[in-house]
């Protein structure tokens, strides 16, 4: 039995909310992705795992400051000294578009770190590639769709072609593999990238270009023990209850609301052949993402419609929220920003929402043009149209007016 530990999708250097550490100048956020990282280090460490499987996407930034390069190369370093096997797959955020130049994690392989395992090109890993471990890895990195269609000298004129084209190299390639492997040893294919079938994350924005995306029926091949894979971030088995595991472990934090709701692990497999045991742990320091929406009818009891929405404050505490509230253009001013904004005093960052709506659409008569009509006769219309009062229409018809001929003081 061979005992592997699976993560993906670690964007360390993602630093899109919040403030900055004061005593080590890294962004908050950051430290929340590094300490995921930590716990799933310190795993690996206490329970003696025979591998780690990093299977993709280290940062989110193909170039990533040399700051996130270090942070990184710790916790690597880590494994290494606890002599403890790891490979680390190239994933698209990893892989640099350009011919030649380095990818972000080439570092590792250049100075030729002892137990790590840089995997940027298709290759089958043998025991005596991995440290004599009793295993066997096919593993993927990412191919990008347009460099295999150069690769292939395919046409873009038919996709279905390219598709079947990809899948056809792809199953060569899996034979080949097979007929390389011992039988009576277990064997994991890795991959980073998009498997039929899957369920997306909010990564999805993420994403740069088409996906690659594999044929579920390589992967459910017999001949595999654990299918280990990173791109997509929704933790999920697509062959559950079935051999073998198909296994998205999912990003290690949340990367923006679409994820609110997701909790985020790593995987512990024990791997036999012919049997796979998957373990699922989740990730105990996540920062909660809270995602609310308020719909306000009633002028009255906007306000308490509002407060009803909020979570206790012990929810809030440290937590990113959204707060989005829609309403009649005619409600704004009874909203209290500020009321709010105090409620929400102790969350790490709050974002509001507004969004008026407009119950009608301004709308000309059957026997005008827009280009019959004057600016100051489209402004009345579309003022009408958003129900605003008939004394500030008058207003501010007559501002618009001091505008449109040139009255107001201090114009040229």
């Amino acid at each position: 039995m061979v005992k592997i530990l699976h993560f993906a999708d670690a964007h360390i250097d993602l630093a899109n909310f919040g403030r900055h550490d004061p005593q080590t100048n890294l962004p908050l956020r950051v430290l929340d992705f590094l300490r995921s990282l930590d716990e799933i280090v310190n795993t690996a460490i206490e329970e003696q795992v025979d591998l780690v499987l990093f299977a993709g996407d280290a940062f989110k930034d193909r170039n990533p400051s040399p700051t996130f390069q270090r942070e990184w190369g710790r916790r690597m370093m880590r494994l290494s000294r606890a002599n403890i096997p790891t490979l680390l797959l190239v994933g698209n955020h990893d892989m640099t578009p350009a011919i030649g130049r380095a990818h972000a994690l080439d570092a590792f392989q250049t100075l030729e770190v002892p137990y790590i395992h840089v995997i940027d090109q298709p290759k089958l890993l043998l025991p005596k590639d991995l440290e004599n471990i009793p295993l066997q890895v096919m593993a993927l990195p990412w191919l990008s769709r347009s460099r295999l269609i150069s690769a292939l000298n395919l046409s873009l004129a038919d996709l279905k072609k390219i598709d079947e084209a990809i899948d056809l190299r792809l199953r060569s390639v899996f034979e080949d593999w097979f007929e390389q492997l011992d039988p009576n040893l277990p064997t994991i294919f890795t991959a980073h990238a998009t498997v039929e079938g899957a369920k997306y994350g909010a990564e999805r924005s993420m994403m740069l270009g088409n996906d690659l995306v594999l044929n579920i029926s390589l992967l459910r091949d017999r001949r595999l023990d654990y299918v280990a894979l990173g791109h997509i971030h929704l933790a999920q088995d697509l062959n559950r209850d079935r051999h073998p595991p198909i296994v998205y472990p999912g990003s290690i934090e949340r990367v923006d609301f679409g994820e609110a709701k997701d909790d985020k692990y790593f995987v512990l497999a024990e791997i036999e052949r012919g049997k796979t045991a998957v373990h699922w742990r989740k990730l105990s320091n996540v920062r909660p993402f809270i995602d609310l929406r308020c719909c306000l009818e009633n002028s009255a009891t906007a306000m308490e419609t509002i407060q009803s929405k909020l979570p206790p404050p012990e929810q809030l505490r440290d937590a990113i929220v959204r707060l989005l509230i829609e309403y009649p253009a005619e409600m704004s001013l009874v909203i209290d920003e500020q009321a709010i904004r105090q409620k929400m005093a102790n969350t790490f960052e709050f974002h509001l929402v507004r969004r008026p709506l407009l119950n009608s659409r301004a709308r000309l008569p059957d026997n005008l043009l827009i280009s019959n009509l004057t600016p100051k006769e489209l402004l009345e219309l579309y003022l009408q149209a958003t129900h605003n009062h008939p004394e500030e229409i008058d207003d501010l018809l007559s501002l618009a007016e001091d505008i449109f001929t040139g009255r107001i003081e201090g114009d040229s």
